[in-house]
């Protein structure tokens, strides 16, 4: 039975994608806020000092500043996703700074996306694994970014250990920065189809790699825990991507601030059971943390700029899936 309590994101009684696929749906959109705490677009109302890497107070006032947007798209959107690289340039304290807003998150009944990127070989991956999935994980995530370049015998303690604690897992395949296709794009050829087989471009053909472990992890809503992540501006990768991966849920990273448009982010979702598209999140950070008026010392105008913003989002994604608003 699928339960989708208060409590779920704290205690797991479902799958990972089962229980964020029944917050969106009961939300009517996909929409996941980044939480890209860029110190030097933190609003005049939230800085203080210098705002350098080295002040508590630059930390304080990241911690004040983030967990104000928590309260903003509290029971608003399903997930948030910090990005761990923005609090490690802070040091420790940034790092326990990004523990405070997880615990934040979670007692606002957010689920939490970890974006890490993490890869590994051996134990490594497998201390990577235990740090973030898990009751007794010291830095707990709902799901964590892992990149697979290095194999994908890699990733297999990523999905071991989130297999055992209820964990999502995303895994990079085509991104939508501007050097990807260098590398993404390449064709390659698999040995094992002979001679005289075709290439196909490499993200395809790690994408028909880990079909077996998507498969594995899917869910009563039929969403699989282990995702992909797929730019919002790689329509036809998106499409590509999907018909060899139906049951994976998709990250799409670069809608709004990067150009990312609504109906081509969720070009590789499919239609749920009551029409809604569904099938991934999209993430949305600098076109909700930093938006048009935001930039203030003003409270009631800062609140009136994030909500604003929000707002839009959610309309633009809800139509695009197909929601009626």
């Amino acid at each position: 039975m699928l339960l989708d309590s208060p409590t779920s994101s704290f205690t797991p009684t479902a799958s990972f994608a089962d229980r964020l696929v029944l917050r969106q749906r009961r939300l009517g959109h996909p929409l996941c806020i980044g939480l890209d705490p860029h110190l030097d677009r933190i609003p005049p109302l939230f800085r203080r000092g210098a705002m350098t890497h080295d002040q508590p107070s630059t930390v304080d006032a990241v911690v004040d500043f983030l967990e104000a947007i928590l309260d903003r798209v509290a029971g608003r959107v399903a997930i948030v996703k910090p990005q761990i690289a923005l609090f490690e340039q802070l040091g420790w304290r940034g790092l326990e700074a990004l523990e405070r807003i997880v615990a934040r998150a979670r007692a606002a009944d957010l689920m939490v996306l970890l974006d890490a990127k993490r890869g590994d070989i051996g134990s490594t991956a497998e201390g990577y694994a235990r740090a973030y999935f898990g009751a007794d994980a010291g830095l707990r995530a709902d799901a964590l970014t892992v990149s697979p370049y290095l194999g994908l015998d890699t990733l297999q303690p990523f999905f071991d250990r989130a297999g055992e604690t209820d964990a999502g897992v995303f895994v990079l395949v085509r991104t939508s920065n501007r050097g990807a296709g260098a590398l993404q794009e390449l064709a390659v050829r698999d040995p094992a189809a002979g001679p005289k087989a075709k290439g196909q471009p490499l993200y395809l053909h790690l994408a028909a790699q880990l079909a077996d472990a998507v498969a594995a992890r899917r869910g009563d809503t039929g969403w699989s825990s282990i995702g992909v992540v797929v730019g919002a501006g790689e329509t036809d990768a998106a499409r590509r991507v999907r018909a060899a991966l139906p049951h994976a849920l998709f990250l799409v990273p670069g809608y709004g601030h990067q150009g990312g448009r609504a109906a081509a982010a969720v070009r590789g979702f499919e239609p749920g059971p009551a029409g809604m598209l569904e099938g991934g999140l999209v993430n949305a950070a600098r076109s909700v943390l930093f938006p048009s008026g935001g930039d203030t010392d003003d409270a009631p105008r800062w609140e009136r700029a994030i909500d604003d913003a929000l707002e839009r989002a959610i309309d633009a994604l809800g139509s695009a899936v197909g929601t009626v608003r």
